[in-house]
């Protein structure tokens, strides 16, 4: 007699074992785990206090047999899928990108029950929209930059105060300086005689400024350490406009440049490309890209302005299209997916950037020699 052996979650016939797909609903203080098996049918559910693993292990253990687990990309989702790949049983944790999967986030009823519930099926179905899962050690540095570009818009927050301090003051004369937070400037700043309330804030504000500045330093210190000896962030330093920390967020981010076929691929997840719309012949390009890496487009633009200063390549490929009518946020959003592609060149490559001189007459692809002329001897 042929019969099935079944229980919960492990079926065997004629030596067959069948998969089970958990979808995980995290949350801050607790998880939902919803399994479903091949046949879609609902096996098991599950609610993990306090995201313990122990919990995590005793609901796999309960189902008995392989499993693979799905979990959304949000807040602090590395935990929980360093417990799920490191339990038994559990032969792949895929990561969910949460901004694409429009099943959830179309739903017009949503309860923690339905949304692990839907991802366990789309994991059924090899529907889920992947996300790409850093290794450990590249989450780590992560925070590490992180705290440091977190000090920087700390300090531009305490600078923008103490500008306004200083703007509410009658009749002060400014020392003629770059900048008034540099060494000149603060000097000025400490002797500065002010009403008395103004003073006690002033006073304030710069000892958060010099404390700051310190973190600052120490955590670029460390960055150095950490990141100064590898190929790929010495390749990064060898682009012009990018320092040790725009080097250091540009290689996290990416992580590995075998992940991209092509450069147009790595400048779609930076986000330096437009929107495009084309239908009936007729083809539109909007705003930037909304979902993308966002560090990595910031660390791009930033480098790019600095670029556009110290490079004459990227200097005159700003100028030329800025000579085209270009605002200077797109000229310089141009330059940004310009340096993308031969970051992607040179890090496939395994090479440093070469510094040439421009060819006399030098005209970058794809614009009008005569237009430009024209229209830069146009302007006042």
């Amino acid at each position: 007699m042929k019969a099935a052996f079944q229980c919960v979650g492990w079926r065997k016939k004629e030596g067959a074992v069948f998969m089970n797909y958990v979808g995980v609903d995290i949350h801050k203080k607790y998880s939902v785990l919803c399994a479903v098996d091949e046949r879609g049918r609902k096996l098991r559910e599950a609610r993990v206090e306090g995201n313990a693993p122990f919990g995590f292990a005793q609901f796999f253990s309960g189902l008995g047999g392989p499993s693979k687990a799905v979990v959304e990309a949000c807040w602090n989702w590395g935990l929980i899928h360093d417990e799920l790949e490191e339990l038994e049983g559990i032969e792949e944790v895929v990561l969910a990108h949460p901004y694409k999967t429009r099943l959830i986030a179309d739903a017009q009823i949503k309860t923690d029950r339905l949304d692990a519930y839907a991802l366990s099926t789309l994991l059924r179905g090899n529907l889920v929209a992947r996300a790409h899962v850093p290794r450990r050690e590249t989450r780590m540095r992560k925070n590490l930059l992180r705290q440091r570009l977190y000090w920087a818009r700390l300090r531009t927050m305490l600078r923008n105060r103490i500008h306004a301090l200083l703007d509410r003051q009658r009749d002060l004369e400014l020392p003629q300086c770059s900048d008034i937070f540099g060494m000149r400037g603060l000097s000025f700043l400490r002797r500065l005689e002010l009403p008395e309330t103004d003073a006690a804030l002033l006073r304030e504000q710069l000892a958060l400024h010099d404390l700051i500045a310190q973190q600052m330093k120490a955590q670029e210190k460390r960055i150095g350490l950490e990141f100064g000896s590898e190929a790929m962030h010495q390749q990064l330093l060898s682009v012009p406009g990018i320092g040790p920390t725009l080097a250091a967020v540009i290689a996290c981010e990416v992580d590995s440049i075998e992940r991209f076929s092509s450069a147009e691929k790595l400048c779609a997840y930076a986000g330096v490309v437009p929107t495009t719309h084309s239908s009936g012949g007729k083809t539109s390009h909007g705003q930037l890209l909304p979902f993308c890496n966002k560090w990595l487009r910031w660390a791009l633009i930033e480098a790019s302005w600095v670029a556009i200063g110290c490079s004459p390549y990227f200097g005159a490929l700003y100028k030329q299209h800025r000579a085209r009518g270009k605002k200077a946020n797109s000229a310089v959003l141009i330059v940004a997916r310009r340096m993308c592609r031969i970051i992607w060149q040179l890090l496939h490559e395994k090479r440093d950037f070469e510094k040439r001189p421009l060819r006399p007459n030098f005209n970058f692809p794809g614009c009008s020699v005569v237009r430009l002329t024209a229209a830069t001897a146009a302007r006042p």
